[in-house]
């Protein structure tokens, strides 16, 4: 059950990526056709950019998102040692570097992982989570953490982020050639009913882009925490620690120091908000989590 669930969460993962994917490219290539006749030069254009974006955060990434949720490195086991220890035990059984350390002042019991690759991540905890959780849902908390890591979704993550940030700087870059009246098209091919069709279609995918790639970002993340439920507890053969640690975590207040576009990366959502649909959550529901988690 345990390994069946990891690759069907894999596949899944496949799936929306090769979606997102494809939706950059045909935003791209609906904003040549509309601004220079040229669909290709469109798609070019979000390839540069996409591999600007991927370059820049991907070389920062831990620095940014800690200082943006004003976490604080630990140096030293002596400072935390329990919480070292753990992290350093989950390290060792999933094979994978010990990450760097870090802290959040917040109350909120919460944790997320970061980086580009595992020999370059980190794993921030809150003072909340030290504060409420026993060993056990402790360790349960940090091995999903550490698979996150393990799995590279730290680094799907990032290039996520480069996607979306592709995808607006491609719908600004149209907004502003509509405004200041810029393009190319000619004005006989505008006449034929087959261009005005996809003219028409083009536009349409620029306008509904940005919200397309915010529901695969979501939907991205949600996948990507039941294959780090699933792996975690893979790492600790102890699926009841972690069912405990995301009831503590789903019942505590909203986190104070959280930075919402960071929001995605924590094992539960900051804030507790929730949309109807849930198409717009950054997490599956706590329930499902646990359902399943109950199953292996």
């Amino acid at each position: 059950m345990l390994f069946n669930q990891i690759a069907q969460n894999k596949r899944r993962t496949f799936y929306v990526m090769f979606g997102f994917l494809l939706l950059v490219a045909l935003i791209g290539a609906s904003l040549g056709y509309v601004f220079w006749n040229s669909a290709t030069a469109g798609v070019l254009l979000a390839v540069v950019l996409g591999i600007f974006y991927m370059l820049s955060m991907l070389s920062r990434s831990t620095e940014i998102v800690m200082n943006m949720n004003q976490a604080v490195e630990i140096k030293h086991e002596s400072e935390f040692p329990e919480l070292w220890h753990i992290i350093e035990d989950m390290s060792l059984v999933g094979k994978v570097p010990m990450p760097r350390v870090f802290i959040i002042e917040d109350p909120s019991p919460n944790a997320f992982a970061t980086g580009r690759d595992p020999e370059h991540s980190a794993v921030a905890v809150t003072r909340g989570l030290l504060n409420r959780l026993n060993r056990e849902e402790l360790e349960g908390v940090i091995a999903h953490e550490i698979s996150h890591i393990r799995n590279y979704d730290i680094r799907l993550q990032t290039t996520a982020l480069a996607l979306v940030a592709v995808i607006s700087a491609l719908v600004n870059l149209g907004g502003n050639f509509f405004w200041w009246g810029g393009g190319s098209r000619r004005r006989d091919d505008d006449n034929n009913g087959a261009n005005v069709l996809v003219l028409v279609l083009s536009i349409f995918v620029l306008i509904l882009g940005p919200l397309a790639a915010s529901l695969a970002q979501m939907a991205l993340s949600r996948n990507r925490e039941f294959l780090a439920d699933a792996s975690g507890v893979e790492l600790t053969r102890n699926p009841q620690g972690l069912i405990s640690a995301l009831q503590k975590i789903s019942n505590s207040e909203p986190m104070k120091n959280a930075d919402p576009s960071s929001s995605s990366l924590y094992i539960s959502n900051p804030f507790k908000d929730k949309s109807w649909t849930h198409l717009f959550d950054t997490h599956p529901p706590t329930e499902e989590r646990i359902a399943r988690l109950e199953r292996m």
